[in-house]
């Protein structure tokens, strides 16, 4: 039986919402799972480490929440960790998105990951390989290996924590909030796809706007006129050319021109256009960000709209290793002790219409997080 659940800064009533697009899949595959996880529980407590990980695997991607509409993964989750009998909590981030922790008194080590996918919703489905549907690998086959390994470790005396985070993939406002509210772990082994491999870095992200604007004209006369767009795609050319740096060890630094918008008609001069570019840090963004306004210069205006730094990680001796050209919320948690990196699944398939995660890794993630664990216990 549980032993004792809190929830901060909630609702009571909000345990009573229904998950918001529910679909008969949904329900479907719910009780499914529940029908094969019956077998497992004994006097009333269900033991994860002898459940069906693929089953939870597939529960948990079979509730939607791309970011923004993690209430219901959330809910999910925190029932499902009191019926293991942890102190549970949900810490309420905006609206009804809420994280979900598990900890006991200052734990040595927490395991974390996000609960939001990216869209669309896709539901799961699995071959006697792979689990497939949105979130398998990221990240939602890592909570079902980080919640296994707490419950096999829990069982050999040794107590992790759990972390489970909304809005990584937009602006890590769950792990901002989380770092508020440490409880002292010394280590945070956080999941994201590595393929089993630890990080021993992760590239940063310098999100920039450049937006150029001109005078209307007629698209007969244009020399009465002064075309935005021209202007823009002007300074995307420098940029493009423009060298970026690189760092031994971790790779170059590379750019991506997300969106280009502007214009009025195609028989209109544009007096505006817009781009949105990324760059993926492999260290200090200063020198960067110079470079940039200097090789955009009076083109267009350049605005830096979000930047999350370049952070080297801790490692383990005798474990494969890997550089993450990806960002996560690692930088946000920095209350949380010395960072990880880690967890099953490839990023070359997160946020693809066939994303999925290998059976095999997601049972060898529970070993690996286990060990890793009593490592860092030592």
């Amino acid at each position: 039986m549980v032993e004792f659940c809190e929830i901060i800064g909630f609702d009571p009533k909000y345990q009573n919402v229904k998950a918001r697009g529910s679909r008969p899949s949904h329900i479907e595959a719910r009780n499914h799972i529940e029908a094969r996880l019956m077998h497992h529980r004994g006097m009333g407590r269900l033991s994860l480490s002898a459940m069906d990980i693929v089953a939870f695997t597939r529960q948990l991607v079979d509730i939607e929440s791309t970011t923004g509409n993690e209430g219901a993964v959330g809910d999910f989750l925190y029932r499902e960790l009191c019926r293991l009998g942890y102190k549970a909590q949900k810490v309420r981030v905006e609206g009804e998105r809420c994280n979900v922790s598990a900890a006991a008194p200052h734990p040595t080590v927490v395991f974390s990951t996000h609960m939001d996918t990216v869209p669309p919703f896709i539901s799961s489905s699995e071959d006697a390989t792979r689990i497939y549907g949105r979130g398998s690998c990221d990240a939602k086959g890592i909570i079902a290996a980080q919640v296994a390994a707490a419950e096999r470790l829990r069982k050999e005396g040794v107590y992790a924590g759990l972390l489970f985070l909304v809005g990584e993939e937009k602006d890590s406002l769950g792990a901002k909030v989380a770092n508020q509210q440490s409880p002292g772990c010394k280590f945070l082994v956080n999941g994201e796809p590595t393929e089993n491999r630890i990080a021993v870095a992760s590239k940063g992200t310098l999100r920039v706007e450049v937006t150029a604007h001109g005078r209307m004209a007629h698209s007969a006369y244009p020399e009465l006129g002064e075309s935005a767009i021209d202007k823009l795609l002007e300074a995307l050319h420098r940029l493009r050319a423009m060298k970026l740096p690189a760092t031994q060890g971790i790779g170059p630094c590379t750019l991506n021109i997300g969106v280009i918008e502007g214009g009025r008609a195609p028989n209109v001069i544009p007096d505006y256009a817009r781009a949105q570019l990324l760059y993926r840090l492999v260290g200090p963004s200063e020198q960067l960000r110079k470079q940039i306004v200097e090789t955009v210069c009076d083109l267009a205006k350049v605005e830096f709209t979000l930047e999350i730094p370049f952070v080297r990680l801790r490692t383990l001796d005798g474990f494969p290793t890997m550089v993450a050209a990806f960002t996560t919320d690692i930088p946000w948690l920095s209350n949380w002790g010395q960072p990880l990196l880690v967890g099953p699944g490839s990023i070359h398939v997160a946020h693809t219409e066939g994303e999925y995660v290998e059976k095999r890794q997601l049972q060898d993630a529970v070993d690996l997080y286990c060990s890793i664990a009593k490592r860092l216990s030592e």
